[in-house]
């Protein structure tokens, strides 16, 4: 089984692009979604980010108020930093096993979505990693129609990311998200022939 990184900042369409290379045929997993495993109460994640953070962030529920951890740590870089070390060993530990469940499902490719893929240092698990991006100016109309927030508050998240230029950098394959859903379609899926491709040996003669 063959496995993408698929990465991007805030806005750039990872999702959509993740939903279409499932359409194409791919097993997919979101890395966010997996992530939320390790807050779940009682568990060892759930009780070293109460420790470190304080008890305030636990709701009435039991559950970590996500809302409210992310005002504690966001723009405070040895905060973010304190977090990611809980929380970034365990999530990957959990995709992976993901991954392991799917070469036992007999899947020829699996897609993973990690939001901070390159922050993580997670490149090494994949054989490609694909990242999505759009101009500054698309993102900031796109994720203000979508989520109601306002441009600044998009710009200063797009700030506290990493770059695109640095992402692209790093990229084994670029995915453009400038124009409209069908063009992305139809680029992720000429990407993805080419990516089935390389690992048919049938292909490579």
């Amino acid at each position: 089984m063959r496995t993408i990184g698929l990465t991007g900042g805030i806005g750039s369409g990872k999702s959509a692009v993740a939903n279409i290379l499932r359409d194409l045929g791919a097993r997919v997993i979101d890395a966010d979604a997996v992530a939320h495993e390790v807050y779940r109460p009682g568990t060892e994640g759930w009780r070293e980010v109460v420790e470190a953070f304080g008890g305030e962030i636990v709701a009435p529920s039991g559950e970590i108020d996500r809302r409210k951890l992310a005002d504690i740590v966001f723009g405070d870089t040895a905060q973010v930093e304190r977090l990611n070390r809980i929380v970034h060993p365990r999530t990957r530990d959990l995709v992976s096993e993901r991954l392991d469940t799917a070469r036992k499902d007999g899947e020829t490719a699996a897609v993973v979505e990690v939001p901070l893929l390159f922050e993580a240092g997670w490149d090494d698990m994949f054989d490609e990693v694909w990242v999505v991006a759009a101009p500054e100016e698309t993102v900031i109309a796109r994720v203000v129609e979508a989520r109601a927030i306002d441009a600044g508050s998009v710009r200063s998240r797009m700030r506290a990311q990493m770059s695109n230029e640095d992402r692209l950098g790093r990229a084994g394959v670029a995915i453009d998200n400038s124009r409209t859903l069908d063009d992305l379609r139809v680029g992720v899926t000429e990407a993805w022939h080419r990516f089935v491709a390389g690992a048919d040996p049938e292909n490579s003669r």
